[in-house]
């Protein structure tokens, strides 16, 4: 039973989502026609989007919002690439302000136009890879491997050792700009009615580049939520990333699942598996990692989660994205039918 002694749990905006988890595509929402009969068609109704800078507004997000339900699609969630993994937030740098305030304008935004769900992350230097790998038949994947690594990139910008932001930063004045940050973020996203999810550091190297990426481990998120103490933050659990990190966390994967999910902070799920913890691990297909995905899904159902779940990094099969798309959504959805058998929810 959910822990009502947690103001995420007493006051949850997550009553306002309906019931059930709710397999979803992640699509551009410039999508074509031919994409959107495609997500129909594998039996999803629920979508994630996202954007940039050039186009967040109020009447953007409506407008995308009013497109995929005509074809029979519900927005749950609307990121902007813009205003994520932005060193100027998560290091306090002269362009702070700005960026915290085009933050705020995108939360304002996203409640005008009835859309309740966002995804924000908090690295400060980018997303890590190493050369792509194979996995199973070949299939080319994502991959990192510590031994090999150099940069990390977010968007056009990439991060380079041995400092990837100029200079070594404490881990006490990253958490001091996550604060400032994220209680602004919170005030706003309270009052819209907006869900933010924090997605985990990818990889979930707690200081790389001389730099403190603080959602790596399961104490620091901990901290983060208790800080932010707010209904409307909790998490985007990235369950690659987690098994990414293995050990590291602190807590596997359903602990983490049981933990967010009885406090009303869990909100999205990326539903991905990988081959083994750090220090070098290879995105693989959904039924061929070390983690038993049938367990994730069984403890969601167990938890009441009702937020989304998406494939994520989808190894690519046969030089075809939709392939993977598909074969990992079926698969999940049998996952979930079964999970529902067995519950009895």
């Amino acid at each position: 039973m959910p822990n009502t002694d947690t103001p995420a749990a007493r006051v949850s905006p997550l009553g306002r989502i309906a019931p059930g988890i709710k397999i979803a595509a992640q699509v551009s929402p410039e999508a074509p026609e031919v994409d959107l009969r495609f997500i129909r068609q594998m039996g999803v109704d629920h979508v994630v989007l996202w954007t940039d800078a050039t186009k967040s507004s109020a009447a953007y997000y409506a407008d995308r919002k009013a497109h995929f339900a005509a074809h029979g699609l519900q927005v749950y969630g609307f990121g902007n690439s813009d205003v994520h993994n932005q060193e100027a937030i998560v290091l306090g740098l002269p362009n702070r302000e700005a960026k915290v305030e085009e933050y705020v304008r995108h939360i304002r935004a996203l409640g005008q136009a009835g859309i309740p769900y966002t995804t924000y992350a908090h690295m400060p230097n980018g997303i890590w890879s190493t050369a792509p790998e194979e996995t199973r038949g070949g299939a080319v994947a994502r991959a990192f491997d510590e031994a090999w690594a150099v940069s990390g990139r977010w968007r056009d910008k990439t991060y380079s050792l041995p400092l990837t932001n100029g200079r070594e930063y404490s881990e006490e004045e990253v958490w001091e700009h996550f604060a400032y940050f994220i209680r602004r973020a919170a005030r706003a996203a309270e009052e819209e009615g907006v869900l933010i999810g924090i997605h985990p550091d990818d990889p979930p190297i707690a200081r790389l580049g001389g730099v403190p990426r603080l959602f790596s481990t399961f104490a620091s998120y901990q901290r983060a939520l208790e800080i932010a103490d707010s209904p409307n933050v909790g998490v985007c659990l990235c369950i690659g990333c987690w098994l990414e990190g293995g050990e590291l966390w602190g807590v596997d994967a359903l602990t983490a699942i049981r933990h967010f999910g009885e406090r009303g902070q869990l909100f999205k799920v990326h539903f991905r598996n990988v081959d083994a913890p750090l220090p070098h691990f290879v995105e693989t297909f959904v039924d061929d990692g070390y983690q038993d995905m049938y367990a994730i899904m069984r403890a969601l159902e167990e938890v009441g989660f009702r937020g989304v779940a998406i494939p994520d990094h989808i190894p690519l099969m046969a030089d075809d994205p939709r392939l993977g798309t598909a074969y990992t959504i079926g698969y999940m959805k049998a996952l979930l039918a079964r999970a529902r058998a067995e519950v009895g929810r």
